[in-house]
């Protein structure tokens, strides 16, 4: 079951993206008056189609949901009537083909915006960047960082939760440069990142400094079970005190999150406390992968406490104006970030394995769906930026690469020649394809540890 839903919200999250671009694509070339033949979500054979419109296009689905494509009237593809020449795509100024090709990935950008601007407005929860435990040895406490300290700033940049930390540091981390962290008393602590590895950033390289969520102490009493969860299926219910996990004594919330996610996929006994009298509850905490390792989820939560969640969760909302300009600055940051780590994988500055498929997409989708409409839609419109990114690249065969030819031809007032195209779709084919084998072994090494 969990399988079919994970397939389900990766199904979902392909089939918005693909529409959004090849619908960039569609628009504009009905701008420019080029006639559309189809219009396709997937590749290979067609499984459904209708025609709709003056042009009779064929909207269709096709059996490989990885893509899609929007079929122009083109000389270049078969006879063309003589009254409808002006309408075929090839016979257009390189102004209105270039428009036509870059409105599908800008198209993927603009989604990417939409997203966040709705999300912005709607409220994001997100966790205070105060910090917990410091071990001894690492980078966080030789800069003086201690436990329950606030961080405020990053590099002079204001930060109000741990995701815009993770964000703000992450480029300092990857130009292997030190970090200012301005913490909430006024104090401002210089923190070194030169220790970390390329290898360190494929995971979560703040724990590697010293930089570790603050837990509170909590106690190990449940406050919500989640329906349907491994929890709730063992019989767990709000208001149970956990007393012991396989007979080890606990009073701390965090000790029996410790114990469930070190534990995926076995049998824990837990003694609870129910109405004055001890229960024996057997649960099988469901294996969940995070940074490449599988950890324990049992789906419970601990007895609320209003003035802790004041404390430690802050809810990011903002108004219309202010959220569209916070979401154009999200989505070109993340953009530019996104650039800057392919020019490192190429320079060998960042691992290759930084590189995700389609099975660690898939992989999150359903992750995210779990967690929540606002987590899947932030991982939407995360995805959707790396589309648009991808297809811009200048790679012959994709978006990017058509128009490095349009470029050419403005530069030198004439088309590409018939052989350079054809040289330029093989290497362009070779490249995708190396690309799609390093995404897909990063992608069974990571679901498959140990292979």
């Amino acid at each position: 079951m969990e399988f079919l839903f994970t397939v389900g919200a990766f199904l979902l999250a392909l089939g918005v993206l693909i529409v959004f671009h090849e619908l960039g694509h569609y628009l504009v070339a009905r701008w420019a008056g080029v006639k559309v033949l189809r219009f396709s979500v997937g590749f290979g054979r067609i499984v459904w189609s209708r025609r709709f419109g003056r042009d009779q296009t064929e909207w269709s689905i096709a059996a490989l949901p990885l893509g899609g494509y929007v079929k122009m009237l083109d000389e270049r593809e078969g006879d063309v009537a003589p009254e409808e020449l002006p309408r075929a795509f090839n016979r257009q100024p390189v102004g209105k083909r270039f428009a036509i090709v870059a409105a599908g990935p800008i198209a993927n950008l603009l989604l990417a915006i939409l997203l966040y601007w709705a999300l912005y407005m709607h409220g994001v929860m997100g966790v205070r960047p105060i910090i917990g435990d410091v071990p001894a040895a690492s980078a966080a406490a030789k800069s003086g960082f201690a436990r329950g300290d606030l961080i405020a700033s990053v590099n002079g940049e204001p930060v109000q939760t741990w995701q815009d930390v993770r964000w703000e540091m992450l480029d300092s981390a990857v130009e292997a440069k030190s970090v200012e962290l301005g913490l909430s008393n006024g104090v401002v602590r210089t923190l070194p990142v030169a220790t970390l590895t390329a290898e360190d950033l494929e995971g979560d390289f703040l724990h590697k400094l010293g930089l570790t969520y603050f837990e509170p102490d909590v106690e190990a009493v449940v406050g919500r079970v989640i329906e349907g969860g491994p929890a709730d299926r063992a019989g767990l219910k709000a208001g149970d005190r956990i007393a012991s996990v396989n007979g080890k004594p606990v009073a701390q919330w965090r000790e029996v999150v410790n114990i469930v996610r070190a534990n995926p996929e076995r049998q824990l006994q837990l003694t609870v406390m129910r109405e004055g009298r001890a229960e024996i509850i057997k649960l099988v905490p469901a294996a969940v992968r995070e940074n490449g390792v599988n950890v324990g989820k049992v789906q419970a939560a601990p007895r609320s406490d209003p003035a802790l969640e004041q404390r430690l969760f802050v809810e990011l909302r903002y108004p219309i104006g202010a959220a569209l300009q916070k979401a154009i600055v999200k989505t070109w940051d993340t953009a530019i970030f996104s650039l800057k780590m392919l020019g490192k994988m190429l320079t060998g500055s960042v691992s290759w394995k930084n590189l995700s498929g389609p099975l660690t997409i898939a992989d999150y989708a359903g992750q995210t769906a779990n967690m929540g409409l606002v987590p899947y839609l932030t991982f939407l419109a995360l995805i959707s930026i790396s589309l648009g990114v991808l297809n811009l690249l200048p790679i012959p065969v994709l978006d990017g690469g058509h128009l490095m030819y349009y470029m050419a031809e403005i530069i030198r007032g004439r088309p590409v020649s018939e052989r350079a195209l054809q040289i330029g779709q093989q290497v362009g084919i070779a490249l995708l394809l190396t690309l799609m084998i390093f995404a897909l072994f990063n992608d069974i090494t990571r679901l498959m540890p140990g292979i």
